[in-house]
Formats: C-alpha cells, structure tokens, sequence
C-alpha cells in the first residue's frame, strides 16, 4: 500500500531522502530560459525524425501497392511523398549540425552533448 503514494518532489525533481532516493532527472537541472529552449529543440528534433521516418515508410507502402495494381498515379505520388521526406531529411539533418556550429562558435551546449 505504500507504494501507492509517490513523493513528486522526489520522484521528478531528484531530491534526497524519502523511499525513492535522490532519482536525478532532466527536471532537476531547471535552470532558466537556456535549458527550457534546448529541451525544446532536442524534442523538435526527435519528433522530426519520428515524422519522417513515417513519410518514408507511406511512402514505400505507396510504391508497393502503386506497382501491385499498375497504378502510375498512385506511383507518382508515391515518389513525390518520398523526394519530400528526403528532403526534410536533408533539411533537419542540415539545422541539426548548424544548431551543433552556433553551439561551438559560442561555447553553448545546446544540444547537451
């Protein structure tokens, strides 16, 4: 029954004592405008990656069953979504390195790494 109850401030915030110990999370190191945007971009980046891996796949599920029916339409806009993901691709690949320059050039480390 004790397990029900779970101190938060412990849990999330990595504070010390209680039955939890002190679980260091990324919540802990709040310290300002800086750590909160480079959350943010570390999340954009990972859900870019998740949103173009799944236009890859529609895409290669497109061509497959655009070449199963013999359908050059559906083929067309098979390609089209794939030359789209690839560039996406191209352009958070891109912003991810130039995101990675500005944190050497100033000496931030944005990404946390």
């Amino acid at each position: 029954m004790n397990n029900l109850a779970i101190d938060i401030g412990i849990k999330f915030f990595g504070g010390q004592g209680g039955s939890h110990g002190g679980v260091g999370s990324s919540l802990a190191n709040l310290s300002g405008v800086g750590y909160l945007v480079s959350l943010f971009v570390k999340g954009s980046f990972v859900l870019a990656g998740i949103i173009i891996l799944f236009f890859f796949i529609t895409a290669g599920i497109g061509m497959i069953a655009g070449a199963g029916q013999n359908d050059p339409q559906k083929m067309e806009q098979s390609k089209k979504t794939a030359t789209s993901a690839f560039v996406g691709f191209i352009v958070v690949f891109a912003s991810y390195w130039i995101v990675q320059l500005v944190g050497q050039f100033t000496g931030v480390n944005i990404l946390g790494q």
